[in-house]
């Protein structure tokens, strides 16, 4: 599609929405702003974000003869496809673009995606932070906090952009092509969103639709669903695994990290030379060499970025040791599996701080993984009673229902001991309490440094 005299609507009127405006106000191209929350006000709007100056903006509904002067219409992730307004607008024959497309229509470059239901943003800083050391322009963006359109006026033939792709973006996108992708592993997740689980799958795989068979994809051997993905993929496939030796691939084995191409094994590193835990992170690693590999980079540039990488923040990020009490941020753990992670990564007796969003979730595994290693259950949010009736049906009963995550921080703080852990991960989306895991996150290392 040309977009050089179309009228785009952009819906959305955060964080994506203002990147998608200013990118297509940067192009010159017609633009319609549409929020569908009509106690919003244009000119708040347009002074938070000077993008919207000249913007024409509609709150609230979207008429049809709105629709009728539309050519395209770029949806915020945060914009379930299937609501009224984006059927009646696919129903037009109006194109649905989310921000990753609108984003690939105008880069230039190559493009390394990642996504999985747990451990995008730590892989797609490490993956990053590689290709930095060997490529001159590397941008790293999407779900991981910066929009990939306000980068993309900037890329260039030469440019390697690194993104994470959560599957709401996935839903929307059309020709995006990546030479390398990643799916690290699919857990059930917004299922409130995409419904169904094999709904779920099918939109995380989509990640590899444009793919040719000279392009790579890496996939987790241990999760059954990409094994069997990857085995019927058309594109070259590099398998990781952390639980068996693979004749090609990557693989953990007593403590370390190897590839096998084949025909010859190498170690890559220990990983007790690594700064960040658990086997989780072991995963994260591989995927991100298989991707660094993949892209032509050096064993030796691979191995002095691993060795210097730090976990990234609000992913079982230590915060700091009081009175022999050691505080962990986990607020990305925004899922029962991701959490399941980060109480594996204690070594502590842990009070676990938990709940918020309901996202259809079941908990029963993430109870399970408590075994023996968590000492007191502190609840808050919309799922603490679903979350506290599960733990019992388990026979977990050391509970303690708080308010909020200041009151929850503070009732650990006295109920801990020397050699204790405290570990914020909620299992639950922040909606409701916080604007987003990383306010929750924040606010929680706040609330923690200001413990006397």
């Amino acid at each position: 599609m040309d977009l050089t005299k179309k009228t785009v609507l952009v819906i959305g009127s955060g964080v994506s929405g203002i990147a998608a405006t200013e990118l297509l106000r940067e192009k010159g191209i017609t633009t319609i702003l549409f929020d569908g929350n009509r106690e919003l006000d244009a000119d708040a709007l347009r002074k938070r974000a000077p993008v919207f100056g000249d913007v024409e903006i509609l709150l609230g509904e979207l008429t049809e003869d709105d629709m009728e002067r539309v050519d395209l219409a770029v949806i915020s992730p945060g914009v379930p496809t299937d609501l009224p307004m984006v059927e009646a607008l696919r129903e037009k024959g109006i194109p649905i673009w989310g921000e990753i497309e609108l984003a690939y229509y105008f880069a230039r470059g190559e493009i390394v995606a990642i996504t999985g239901t747990n451990g995008k943003t730590t892989t797609t800083a490490l993956t990053g932070e590689i290709l930095a050391r060997h490529f001159r322009d590397v941008k790293v963006v999407g779900n991981i906090g910066i929009p990939y359109t306000s980068v993309a006026a900037q890329t260039t033939e030469e440019t390697v952009t690194v993104a994470e792709i959560s599957s709401f973006q996935l839903e929307t996108v059309h020709e995006f092509h990546p030479k390398v992708s990643a799916i690290l592993n699919i857990t059930p997740d917004h299922l409130n969103r995409h419904h169904t689980m094999e709904c779920y799958i099918r939109t995380k795989e989509s990640i590899t639709k444009n793919q040719t068979a000279s392009d790579v994809c890496v996939l987790n051997y241990e999760d059954e669903v990409l094994r069997a993905f990857g085995e019927a993929l058309g594109t070259q496939v590099v398998f990781f695994s952390s639980r068996r030796e693979l004749s090609k691939g990557f693989y953990y084995k007593d403590g370390e990290i190897f590839y096998a191409d084949g025909k010859e094994t190498q170690r890559i590193i220990r990983v007790d030379e690594l700064n960040i835990l658990g086997l989780h992170n072991y995963e994260n690693v591989m995927a991100a060499c298989a991707m660094a590999f993949a892209m032509g980079v050096p064993k030796e540039t691979v191995v002095e970025a691993l060795r210097q990488f730090q976990a990234v923040e609000h992913r079982i990020e230590y915060v700091t040791e009081k009175q022999g009490v050691r505080f962990y941020n986990d607020s990305k753990g925004t899922n029962p599996d991701a959490a399941i992670k980060g109480i594996s990564a204690m070594n502590r007796p842990t009070l676990l701080i938990g709940g918020g969003y309901d996202k259809d979730s079941t908990y029963d595994a993430w109870i399970e993984s408590f075994n023996g290693k968590v000492k007191k259950l502190v609840l808050i949010g919309q799922t603490r009673e679903k979350i506290a009736e599960c733990a019992r049906a388990h026979g977990f009963s050391d509970i303690v229902l708080c308010d909020s995550l200041k009151e929850a921080v503070e009732v650990c703080w006295q109920n801990a001991a020397e050699g204790d852990a405290i570990l914020l991960s909620p299992a639950c989306a922040s909606w409701g309490m916080f604007a987003n895991y990383e306010e929750r996150g924040r606010f929680f290392k706040e609330y923690v440094n200001a413990l006397s």
